[in-house]
């Protein structure tokens, strides 16, 4: 089956070069045929789904089963009982002595219990469909969700039970950035769309890319040429520095710094690394452990014989999936049947059932005829059972690599149309403003939308990258579509042609004259700067656009047989600063253009403190920084206590990383958005560099300049 799909190019994963276990798909004793799991743009899913009900006429979507848990439960049936909602919640914070309640709430308590786990309602699977060859209504009453396709009343489970082909149709931006990249970089670099509007840059100098001039548009990226990605200098200088902020699966800061405590900077590397991240093998105590044998070759003969020799390539760590499969079959002796059974016992399919018990007590049993130490089995069995549910199979972490190395190419050698697809894409792990910082650290300059020159979504010319109308909050759809239609097709709304030689809008009253348009939303244009290309000031334009509208909605307004000469009004010096821009696009597109270290006051603004640059020269120190938080992440020690990891970018746009212990976290919380100052310690593990940080605190901004009294 990897063959196959190898072969029919629906995949550039190749099975061979993976050594993949094919067991993990098809074996003598698996009862289950594997489901497909097929990856498509998410602008693409719609399509693919609907042609799917067209092309076969016996499919359905899968449904799941919501299942109730105790709180929900609780205010379920308190609500049945009547219980006022000040009751309900005190049931459910757990706040309460039993002894003091009423019978009531006993009740609600006690069915509560009874209940948790039980099914709630009926729901639809995410992107599963069944294929039968039979009307489904062989096998289940089927419903019609909002979605408009048949739904079936029984989850996958039972799906499986009854012989039914699943197929996961999903959809993923990463396959959309890649798709719009390469359209980005034929206008931009191809000599299309782009050529026109300024000069073209193609593509960035990175060590292992091509020198300008020896590109054209002939030679547009083979995104497919995984071989030759594979031996790209310029990804495997990203990859070892973990430069990927941007690329599908390997750019959160945990990805991050696994590469760099790696230092992979090859394929097969990082289809390990892709599974060693995921939640089970970092449980386990594992990944560790995989570091220490990866980096040093010698922690290698720590390993087991027996698990060193059925996982040579991760030197006796349980990675994969699969490597549940090879240990119990080989290190315990179950059979195939009986270890994939185990396998999908882990994944939380069938850990109740009777087959995985004998399973996993043959495990055990196996072990001790093999003579293995108690504390040996024990250990396997720990590692089997704390991360098997949520490790990748090797042909799936495989499958992400590729998308990887795509995706890396594209931020190596395009990185400024790579990022602009990225954000039209909705962006991944972290923010719009994270990503637009990203292209600036490129070499990108970010400017507003402009009427004359905008399009919904963000475009680039040379270096330039203009965000597009669909960027500002509060500006509705139908605005942007009449400007865009009376913009670009030369055409005013009425049907009637626009002034000779006219493709863009000379001026406000122009843009009045051609676009029927309420005064909220002309305020949101004027705000961002889309009239900037007038030369003048944007007060004078938010009160000459009341002046000339009034307050009769867009649809009132009937287009003039004859254009009469708009009367301008005098007004009085208006003036208004870069303050006063970055406020508006906070609000309009939720964070400012400028650095946020401009936006601190006098005092916050004059900081010494070291760079991140600066940080691995001062490992064991306490220093004091200031950083900008990009993202945080929150997580639980063993004892149960909330801890956390920053990632704060600082002055020159370099990332920080922190680290919050429990004590710190309670005492110094984030909160929000902001510059903070931030003292601790620095640590180096694996030549990763983070602070342990001993306190926090948000730094003071400047005032609204919008709102100051003169």
């Amino acid at each position: 089956m990897p063959a196959a799909v190898y072969i029919l190019r629906i995949t550039d994963v190749d099975p061979i070069e993976l050594d993949l276990y094919f067991e993990r798909f098809i074996n003598l004793y698996r009862k289950n045929p594997p489901d497909f799991d097929l990856d498509f743009s998410h602008r693409d899913r719609p399509d693919v789904t609907r042609y799917i009900f067209e092309r076969f006429p016996h499919c359905a979507i899968l449904g799941t089963y919501n299942t109730f848990q105790y709180r929900a439960a609780v205010r379920e049936i308190g609500k049945t009982f009547g219980l006022p909602k000040e009751e309900i919640d005190r049931l459910c914070s757990g706040k309460f002595d039993v002894q003091q309640i009423d019978e009531l709430s006993l009740l609600t308590l006690r069915y509560a219990r009874l209940i948790d786990g039980f099914p709630s309602h009926l729901s639809l699977h995410a992107g599963g469909i069944i294929i039968a060859d039979q009307p489904l209504h062989h096998f289940s009453p089927t419903w019609m969700p909002p979605k408009g396709f048949p739904t079936v009343q029984f989850d996958m489970v039972i799906a499986e039970d009854v012989g039914l082909y699943k197929f996961d149709i999903l959809g993923q931006r990463g396959l959309g950035k890649i798709k719009d990249a390469l359209a980005l970089i034929e206008e931009n670099c191809g000599g299309g769309f782009g050529s026109h509007l300024g000069s073209a840059r193609c593509p960035a100098q990175v060590p292992g890319a091509e020198p300008v001039a020896e590109r054209s548009r002939s030679h547009m990226p083979d995104i497919h040429d995984i071989h030759a990605l594979k031996q790209d200098e310029a990804i495997k200088t990203l990859l070892r520095e973990g430069d990927a902020v941007g690329c599908f699966y390997v750019e959160s800061p945990a990805m991050r710094m696994l590469m760099k405590k790696l230092r992979v900077d090859n394929y097969l590397g990082l289809v390990a690394a892709s599974s060693v991240i995921r939640p089970g093998v970092a449980r386990s105590g594992m990944m560790r452990e995989f570091i220490l044998r990866y980096r040093f070759p010698e922690k290698r003969k720590e390993a087991h014989p027996t698990m060193l020799e059925i996982m040579p390539e991760t030197y006796g760590v349980m990675v994969y999936q699969e490597d549940v499969i090879k240990v119990a079959h080989y290190f315990a002796g179950l059979s195939l049947g009986e270890a994939d059974v185990l396998r999908r016992g882990m994944s939380g399919k069938f850990r109740s059932r009777e087959e995985f018990a004998k399973a996993k007590g043959k495990f055990f049993s196996n072990c001790i005829k093999k003579g293995y130490p108690d504390a040996l089995t024990a250990e396997v069995w720990r590692q089997v059972e704390s991360f098997a549910g949520y490790a990748f199979a090797k042909g799936h972490s495989a499958s992400y690599a590729v998308e990887s190395y795509q995706s890396l190419y594209l931020k190596a050698h395009y990185p400024l149309e790579y990022m602009t697809a990225t954000v039209n894409n909705g962006g991944g792990f972290y923010s719009r403003e994270h990503y637009l910082h990203e292209a600036r650290m490129k070499g990108a300059t970010i400017v507003p939308p402009c009427i004359n020159r905008a399009r919904n979504e963000a475009t680039i010319s040379g270096k330039e990258i203009m965000l597009g109308f669909g960027f500002l909050q509060g500006l509705e759809d139908e605005t942007v579509y009449r400007i865009l239609r009376a913009r670009d097709s030369g055409r005013w709304l009425s049907g009637a042609e626009a002034p000779a030689g006219v493709e863009g809008f000379t001026d406000l009253d122009d843009f009045l004259d051609r676009v029927p348009i309420g005064v909220e939303q002309l305020d949101i244009l004027i705000r961002i700067g889309a009239f900037g290309f007038t030369g003048r000031n944007k007060r004078e334009l938010l009160w000459e656009a009341r002046f000339k509208l009034g307050p009769a909605p867009p649809e009132d307004r009937q287009q003039e047989l004859f254009k009469e000469p708009r009367r301008n009004h005098r007004l009085p010096d208006l003036r208004s600063n870069s303050l006063e821009d970055a406020f508006d696009q906070m609000e309009l597109l939720g964070f400012p253009l400028c650095s946020p270290f401009d936006l601190l006051t006098p005092q916050a603004a004059y900081y010494p403190g070291p760079m991140a640059r600066e940080l691995p020269a001062m490992v064991g120190q306490r220093v004091t920084v200031q950083g900008y938080l990009v993202t945080a992440k929150t997580t639980s020690t063993v004892k149960g206590d909330r801890m956390a990891f920053g990632n704060f970018t600082d002055r020159e746009g370099r990332f920080i990383d922190t680290v919050h212990f429990p004590p710190v976290l309670r005492q110094f919380p984030f909160r929000g958005k902001a510059v903070y100052t931030i003292t601790g310690v620095v640590t180096e593990e694996f030549d990763c560099v983070s602070i342990e940080v001993e306190r926090m605190e948000r730094v003071a901004v400047v005032e609204d300049a919008r709102y100051r009294e003169a």
